[in-house]
């Protein structure tokens, strides 16, 4: 019989977009991101995608010390491949996001494409209480944010982990980001096997229309031929759905609590896994099947665990 596709399934643990307050899941502290990792690469997660937070306020923490709490113990415990944001905080600088990345030289790495308008303010139409003050502003804030990624940035975060191995995971907001990408390509800055990961549903983005996600593989088929390894997240209530596209396609899903906080319709995901669970049962409905870590690092040409710093 003919063996069962492969699709990589990765976890995006908390990010630095919801807040607190948005949920009582959302994974603050060390012990409970080693917690939620560890049940995500159980539950089928191949890639887990690490940002760290201040254990007290949750407010985003870009510091190689917040990293060091978390990263040797997720690897150990959840075998899966670690891929470290170099995208941290919109408000924070290239340099303090790059700094994790630079230190650890992780197999992979996050890198944000282009600039784009950071829109998280219509949060505030649906939460309304928050724990800590940060949180309010924050969301408040975005009216008035341009998430910089120029092409000098993107630029100086590829040099700076160049020599370390790392290879990216390339975060495409629109399609611009594409054409982004296919430059640095060209100028000798990054090159295959590119692991492009289309962003669907953020305000100052691509939407999560069909037509949107269509397109966005269309032209990345044009600009990067056989070049790239295609994978998507869809923002908020638009993961699965998305999710399922990409699947239908051949390309593979992101999931996790950094880009939604639901399990279906009112029903909060009380962890990524959760989200992971339901990406194992699109995958089953169409005869495919989740990627092993190991599986994952052959695909997209990772350097291994063992070549890691931490």
């Amino acid at each position: 019989m003919t063996q069962k596709r492969k699709t990589i399934i990765t976890c995006a643990l908390t990010g630095a977009i919801h807040t607190p307050s948005m949920s009582p899941y959302l994974p603050v502290t060390p012990e409970e991101i080693i917690e939620e990792g560890v049940r995500a690469a159980k539950a089928g997660a191949a890639i887990l995608h690490v940002h760290a937070r201040n254990p007290v306020t949750g407010q985003p923490d870009q510091t190689v010390e917040g990293f060091s709490k978390i990263l040797p113990e997720l690897k150990r415990r959840s075998g899966a491949v670690i891929n470290i944001t170099t995208g941290g905080s919109p408000f924070m600088s290239v340099d303090e996001r790059v700094q994790p990345a630079a230190v650890f030289k992780p197999e992979l790495a996050s890198l944000n494409m282009g600039s784009i308008n950071f829109g998280l303010y219509p949060m505030l139409e649906r939460f309304k209480e928050f724990k800590h003050q940060w949180e309010r502003e924050h969301l408040e804030n975005s009216r008035d944010l341009v998430f910089r990624n120029t092409y000098k940035d993107i630029e100086f975060v590829l040099n700076t982990c160049r020599e370390n191995g790392t290879r990216f995971e390339f975060e495409c907001y629109d399609i611009g980001h594409l054409y982004n990408l296919t430059h640095m390509v060209a100028q000798g800055h990054a090159s295959a096997p590119l692991f492009v990961q289309s962003v669907f549903g953020l305000l100052g983005g691509i939407g999560a229309h069909p037509e949107d996600v269509m397109m966005m593989r269309r032209t990345a088929d044009r600009l990067l031929g056989d070049r790239y390894v295609w994978s998507v997240l869809g923002a908020g209530a638009n993961q699965m759905k998305i999710g399922a596209m990409s699947a239908a396609m051949g390309g593979h899903i992101r999931v996790g609590l950094e880009d939604s906080l639901w399990a279906g319709p009112g029903q909060m995901a009380k962890s990524s896994a959760d989200q992971v669970d339901k990406a194992r049962q699109l995958l089953d409905g169409l005869s495919l099947e989740p990627a092993t870590p190991d599986e994952a690092r052959e695909l997209l040409d990772l350097k291994g665990e063992d070549k890691v710093e931490f």
